[in-house]
């Protein structure tokens, strides 16, 4: 471990808890429309293109807030950021269970979108700035394994309390968890150790520090390679728990929602599984990134090709709990693409990193949702229609990192050996034997051109 790195340690645990915990909350309160799908269709009047709105325009929002998300942190610090969030994913949630029409409920979802797009860079930063880098891959996996906690609380525990006491009971209930998760948030965290702040941030003038911080970022291999890595390994099981499993589960294949409820419940536990598994393996191998997020795309390419294809009108319940344990690999096999970013930017550079590469996942989901919805429309709900929908993207995004793997692995490579390589010791003069001159060259030696660096 090197000096400069942060201990760790229970204060670590600590304070890095209270962001998790911010995040859990923010995300039940995101993924809270999966299960409430076919009730919002109802509550307001829509179509699938208008309920696909809804998830529509809060990925827009919070992957369109990605990038200012990520300067916020790298200038404001956490604590901030963090605060901000929770206050107005609160609100979202609460204006969502008050909502009396179709276009407030979507203000309320957009607003909510935006504070859980403060959360989850937010709580990256704070794992980078208590723990040692080492952990960085685990802490990251960790993170999102919390994440999946609350879309479990959602299938778990805000479906039955939905069906049991109402919409506005409901949601406006779970609002309160907002609060609850903003007391100790302005109380005790704090953005880094003691003796640990990080160097001051170069402002610039007006735009200055923007544009070098995206610029900077952005030219790095290993950023671009991040973002396309979390494009094209998280849509898929984003796209089905946010919004249209339950639909395609009940409707397209005859399953009971309690039966729906808890298949989505299995791609959560499988997440929550996997993302330990993947976090080691990570962090032992750096050379299992590439065939880890590669071989989850194959695998959940396959996986949804035999559902969709397979004869008759509803595929058997092993085929579909199959698929189920696949999806939940999706999570985890997108957290890989922060290990991309993080060793390619410096710890100035970390917020701004984390959300451009946190985008690719939620532009493609937020692609795939449109899609699906819009194919459904035109198709007459052909379910195997819409979701072939899942195979272009991916097909875009497994293009995009085998181009970009090469350049970044090298310059990470190299990075690594320049950080790596011994320093020649420098032997001290000594007075009872001089060393002796060295009689000057009669000509100089031509320079040499290194093709090494750029």
């Amino acid at each position: 471990m090197s000096a400069l790195d942060p201990p760790g340690g229970r204060k670590a645990v600590a304070v890095w808890s209270i962001g998790v915990a911010v995040y859990f909350v923010a995300v039940i309160f995101r993924t809270s429309l999966g299960v409430a799908g076919l009730d919002a269709a109802d509550r307001f009047h829509v179509n699938a293109s208008a309920l696909a709105t809804f998830s529509l325009l809060q990925l827009l929002v919070y992957a369109g807030m990605q990038i200012p998300v990520g300067l916020m942190v790298d200038r404001l610090g956490t604590k901030r950021v963090l605060t901000l969030g929770a206050v107005l994913f609160t609100a979202g949630q609460l204006g969502f269970a008050l909502s009396p029409s179709y276009e407030m409920a979507l203000a309320a979802r957009a607003l909510l979108g935006c504070g859980d797009a403060m959360t989850f860079i937010s709580v990256l930063r704070l794992g980078t700035r208590w723990f040692p880098a080492r952990r960085g891959p685990l802490m990251a996996q960790l993170a999102g394994l919390v994440g999946m906690a609350g879309n479990l609380v959602s299938t778990l525990v805000l479906a039955p309390v939905l069906h049991g006491v109402g919409w506005v009971a409901a949601f406006a209930g779970s609002a309160a968890a907002g609060v609850v998760v903003l007391v100790p948030l302005v109380l005790f965290l704090r953005d880094h150790p003691e003796g640990h702040a990080p160097p001051p941030v170069a402002r610039g003038t007006g735009g200055g520090f923007v544009r070098r911080q995206i610029r900077e970022s952005w030219s790095e291999p290993g950023t671009r390679l991040g973002l396309w890595v979390h494009f094209t390994t998280q849509f898929p099981a984003m796209v089905f728990l946010l919004l249209w499993g339950m639909p395609f589960l009940v409707e397209a294949q005859g399953l009971s929602r309690a039966t729906a409820g808890g298949l989505l419940t299995l791609i959560v536990a499988s997440n929550m599984a996997l993302g330990l598994v993947y976090g080691q393996i990570v962090g032992r191998r750096q050379s299992a990134r590439i065939p880890l997020a590669l071989g989850t795309v194959g695998l959940t390419a396959l996986l949804w090709a035999a559902v969709l294809v397979h004869p008759g009108d509803r595929a058997p319940m092993w085929l579909l709990v199959t698929l189920c344990l696949v999806l939940g690999s999706c999570g985890p096999a997108s957290m890989i693409g922060f290990d991309f970013a993080r060793p390619a930017n410096p710890p100035d550079r970390q917020g701004t990193a984390s959300g451009i590469t946190n985008m690719g996942g939620f532009i493609a989901s937020m692609t795939t949702l449109l899609a699906v919805g819009v194919l459904l429309d035109a198709t007459g709900e052909n379910y195997r229609i819409a979701f072939s929908t899942v195979f272009a993207v991916e097909a875009l995004g497994v293009t995009r990192i085998l181009r970009l793997r090469g350049p970044a692995l090298s310059r990470e490579a190299a990075a690594r050996a320049v950080v790596a390589a011994p320093q020649a010791p420098q032997l001290p003069h000594s007075p009872q034997a001089p060393q002796p001159e060295r009689a000057p060259r009669a000509c100089p030696l031509p320079e040499t051109s290194g093709h090494g660096s750029q």
